[in-house]
This record gives structure tokens, sequence and C-alpha cells, in this order.
């Protein structure tokens, strides 16, 4: 009898079983359902480009080379603002307007908690993600550490950086081959110059070129923003159980192990008596020290992984975006002879009084200063930002966005806004001579952001661009190799699918 029972035990079981996924997948689909709806009651205000209802307009972002052109195409039919879907129930109002732009980088909203949920286990809760008064804390504690008294010093260390990268470009010259891949070489340089700088950490991977780190940033990137874009991956135990999982738990740990390592380096310096009374001496405390020394009111020092999430978040947006910045910088003077011959004219006269590269020479080269600007328009490091509001948000022409809705703002289009900006394909550092900038919108450059939540690193993005590029163009001509143009991406960086590749030849 027991034996004849158990089966209908048994059936009796996998029935509820079934019965109770079926209720939890319709209240799932019910209020992802109602949700959608909600999106689109939001965004009502907002006309924008039609939406597959359930791709959304994913599939119009193929990551070919012509996404962000799509971009700036919509920007032309809707200069203000208009939503972009990700998927069936994700919806970000993309604006693209200084107005716009001002209205929301000048409020309180907090970043959002889609596009950057999804790099937490990488550069864990630092100045980039975190928000309130944990936020203010780190902010305050962090910013006397790019005093200008501080700036000052790094100038040498990042102009050793660039002269030891130079020196591999001369010698791969000599071998005679003159078309070189400029991204990876200027990363190298430019973690190099961060490592020196901000964590006193010396590491010789340019020579070494140790490229492991860096890939593990270009994987982790470009992971990222493909788990964002499909819709499957937001959930984390599908994404725990994928290989894209796996490769960005791989990633991570690499990453992690080479800032625990920096870290693990720095306290073993402060084991040294001798050493840490040099370090108390410093009128200001660089970047890791700052971390390792912090105490709040109570006295309460940092925790590891505080520190660790600072030193991640850094790490990477201190070598990553002015990498980026940097190799487009140099495309665009390739593609531009003349201003880059002016640039160099003006770096050469400068040099001429001096022996080396120093602080108050960065002060000293405007045409230079505007190349850069005008490159940074065109190829902004971070071509785009997201929010998400805590309280309803007023537009100046009267449109209203709610309390939780995610808002993006598309700083490259913004820079190509046709409203703002005239021929804004066009090359023309002028745009930025002082006549030029007098009356323009305080919004309508921002490359580094802008309001309270602007880059607190933007100064010293701007002095190793300098260096850089001084030393650069005073000791190489640059020239676009046609055989392989760059194929522009947008994931957290502004990147170029295959690479930035241009033919250097030797100055005399």
């Amino acid at each position: 009898l027991n034996s004849l029972c158990f089966p209908v035990e048994l059936r009796r079981l996998l029935h509820l079983i079934a019965v109770f996924c079926f209720v939890y997948v319709l209240l799932k689909t019910v209020k992802l359902c109602r949700r959608r709806w909600k999106m689109l009651e939001r965004m009502q205000l907002f006309p924008g480009p039609p939406a597959h209802w359930l791709f959304g307009h994913v599939l119009e972002f193929p990551q070919d080379g012509t996404d962000l052109d799509k971009t700036v195409t919509w920007t032309h039919q809707y200069p203000y603002a208009y939503p972009i879907w990700f998927g069936p129930f994700t919806a970000f109002l993309n604006i693209n307007h200084p107005d716009y732009v001002k209205t929301l980088l000048l409020s309180t909203a907090p970043k959002d908690d889609m596009v950057y949920q999804f790099i937490i286990p990488w550069i864990g809760e630092g100045l980039l993600v975190s928000s309130g008064q944990k936020w203010f804390r780190h902010r305050r504690l962090l910013t006397p550490g790019f005093h200008y008294d501080v700036l000052k010093e790094y100038v040498k260390l990042v102009a050793d950086s660039t002269k030891t990268m130079l020196d591999k470009w001369e010698q791969i010259c000599m071998e005679g081959n003159n078309a070189l891949e400029v991204y990876q070489h200027v990363s190298l340089m430019t973690l190099d110059s961060i490592l020196k700088c901000a964590f006193s950490y010396h590491s010789n991977c340019q020579v070494e070129s140790d490229s492991s780190y860096i890939q593990a940033v270009y994987n982790l990137c470009f992971l990222s923003n493909q788990r964002f874009r499909t819709f499957p991956y937001h959930n984390n135990l599908i994404y725990y159980l994928s290989p894209h999982g796996f490769r960005f738990r791989k990633a991570c740990n690499l990453a992690h192990r080479h800032t625990e390592e920096v870290i693990r380096q720095r306290k073993e310096t402060f084991k040294d008596e001798k050493e840490l009374e040099k370090i108390k001496e410093k009128r200001y405390l660089d970047f890791l020290d700052i971390l390792l020394c912090a105490r709040d009111e109570d006295g309460v020092v940092l925790s590891d992984e505080e520190i660790r999430a600072e030193v991640d978040t850094f790490m990477f947006e201190g070598h990553d975006t002015t990498a980026s910045g940097i190799s487009w910088l140099l495309y665009c003077l390739a593609q531009h002879t003349e201003h880059q011959q002016k640039c160099r004219e003006e770096i050469q006269e400068l040099l001429k009084q001096h022996k080396q590269i120093e602080w108050d020479l960065l002060h000293k080269m405007p045409y230079t200063t505007m190349c850069i600007k005008e490159s940074l328009r065109l190829c902004p490091p971070v071509p785009g930002i997201a929010r998400k509001l805590n309280k309803p948000l007023t537009f100046f022409d009267g449109r209203t966005l709610p309390e939780g809705c995610l808002v993006g703002v598309s700083i490259y289009c913004i820079h190509r806004n046709p409203m703002i900006w005239n021929n804004p394909e066009i090359f023309d550092p002028l745009r930025f001579s002082p006549e030029n900038s007098a009356n323009r919108h305080s919004h309508a450059f921002i490359p580094f952001s802008a309001g309270p939540r602007n880059c607190i690193g933007q100064q010293f993005a701007m002095n190793e661009m300098k260096v850089a590029i001084a030393l650069i163009l005073s000791r190489f001509e640059l020239e676009v190799d046609e055989a392989k143009p760059p194929i522009k991406i947008p994931q957290l960086v502004l990147r170029s699918k295959n690479g930035i590749h241009l033919k250097l030849k030797k100055l005399d």
C-alpha cells in the first residue's frame, strides 16, 4: 500500500512545484509589464526614434563603428532629449543639450543603478559610484591629493614615463617599422605614470611590456558593456553561470591582484620609520598615502575594502581615460598636419630655453591647449554618463521627469549638437580661443563632466596630455595609416575596435 501511495505523493509534490513556478513566472511577468507601462508613461513627453518591442534600440548598436554616428543622427532629429530602450523594460532619457545637462548635473541625482552596478564587483564602491555621505566624505578626503603643489611634482614623473615610451618608438623606427598601433603603448605609459604619481609605485611595466593589467581592464570594459546590452545577463545568477561571467571574474581577480600588490608594497614602506617620517613631513600627501593615513572625526581608519575600492577606481580612471584622450589627440593631429605643425613650433619655441618640460611651461602653450580641447570635444574619453533621479526634475522647457527615472548624458552628442556648435564635425581648435569661448554655454563642453560630481583628476589629466603631446611632437612627426582607420566603439571609455594606427617619422 505504501509503495502505491508514494507515486501519488510525488505527483502532488511535482504538481505543487509546477503551480508555484507558474504563479511566480506570472507575477514576474505582470511586474515587468507594469514596469514597461510605467516607463512608457514617463517617457511620453519625449518623442524619439521607434524601438523594437522586445529588443528596444539594442540592435541599432552593433558595435561596428556606427553606434555613435547613429546617436548623432538622432541628436539632429531630437536636439534636446529622446528615450533609448535597452530591452523591453529599461529606458534612459538620453539628453544632448547643455540646458538639459545643466539641470541634471547641478541636481543631487546619484549615479544610476543600472550601468554602474555591473562594474561594482571590479572597482567597488569608490568615488565613481558611491553616493550620499560616503561620497562626500571620500571626495573631501581625496581633494588635497590633486592640489597644484602635488601636481607640480608629477610633471617630471609623467615626462620620464613618456620618454620611456618614445625611446621604444625610436627603437621600432630604427628597425625599419614606422607603422605603430599607439593605443597599447600609450596605455602602458599612462599606467606607468599613474602608478608613479598617485601610488609611489615603480612597476617597469613599459620596459617589461607587461600588459596583463591593461588587457584585464580592456576585457572588463567590454564585458561590462556587453552585460548591460544583454537583458538576460542583468540577472546575477544567469551571468554568474555564463562563460562571459567566468571571464569577467577572471579579469576582476587579475585586476585586484595588481592593486593589492600596489597597496601591499606601500604598506611595507610605512613600516620603515625613516620613510614614514619623510611621508609625514610632506606638505601634501599623494593619493595612496592619503588613503592609508586617513582618519575620520572618531579616529577610525578606512577599511581595506574602502582603500582597495578607491585604488581600483583611480587605477582604472587614472590611466585608461587619459590613454584614450592622448591616443585620439594623436590621431586628430595626424589627420590635420597643419595644426600638428603649429603645435610643434609652439613647443619647440618653449623648449629652446628649457632642457626639459616643466610645470611653468604647461600654461604657455595656448595653441596646443586649444588642440587638446578640440580633440576632447570630438573624441571625449568618456562618451556618456548616467544618473538616477532621486526627486522629480523639471527642465527649462517645462517638461518633467518623475523620481526613479534613468537619465543618460551623451557627452559625445552634446559636443556635436549643431544647435551649439557650427560645423561640429570639423576639427577647429580656434573654437577654444578666449574670444570664441567667452559666450559659450557653461555645459556645452563637458569632457570631465560638470557640477559637484565632476572629475576630481581633470587637472592631472590635462597636465599629462600636455606633457605627453609636447614630448611626442618634439621627437616625431605623425601621419595617419590610411590602411587601418580606427573604428570607434563606446564602452566605459571611447576606444577603437582595431586600435589606433599611425605612421611615425623621427625628426632630425
